[in-house]
């Protein structure tokens, strides 16, 4: 299917016929809306978030047991697919997506470990623990593929997290859809 749209929407392929919706805007939530009162779904709709902690994370201070390091601040919310409240990222669709984060440890002297969950199954970890530093940080990122509704969210093996100046970050967008 060569043809484009005039925006630059990439054409919907529909049991072997292209259809291109020409004239249209697209919505928030990646929809997009045409001239004739058409809406369609855009495969490529734009997921990408950014989290930020503002104060010290010590696991005394969580409200439940699974160890998930809760953000309070959102600076970037596409697609509004990461839930502050639960600090969870949820895949609006099949895809390869990016994560990365990074922690602050709090300068006690504390060895910490922080691990990217994927539907509460560790992918990666990242750790800090050098006795003699009072500010170390941890960070790493991955490509994951995912499936739609699959969950990601940053669990905090040990140790406490410096807070303040919005150390701890945790960010992720989609790549591309498959």
């Amino acid at each position: 299917c060569p043809v484009r749209a005039q925006n630059d929407t990439e054409p919907i392929v529909l049991e072997g016929k292209c259809l291109v919706v020409c004239d249209s805007s697209p919505s928030a939530d990646g929809a997009i809306t045409s001239s004739l009162g058409i809406s369609v779904r855009s495969g490529s709709a734009k997921v990408a978030f950014s989290a930020t902690r503002s104060t010290n994370h010590e696991p005394s201070e969580m409200s439940n047991r699974t160890m998930t390091i809760y953000f309070d601040q959102v600076l970037v919310n596409i697609g509004n697919h990461f839930d502050l409240t639960s600090s969870i990222f949820v895949a609006p669709r099949k895809g390869i997506y990016s994560f990365s984060f990074h922690v602050v440890k709090v300068y006690n002297r504390q060895t910490i470990q922080v691990s990217l969950m994927q539907n509460n199954y560790p992918v990666i970890s990242a750790f800090a623990g050098d006795q003699d530093v009072t500010r170390e940080a941890a960070s790493n990122g991955v490509l994951l593929l995912m499936e739609r509704e699959d969950k990601v969210h940053l669990k905090l093996e040990r140790g406490n997290l410096m807070g303040g100046w919005k150390y701890s970050t945790f960010s992720g967008f989609l790549v591309f859809p498959l």
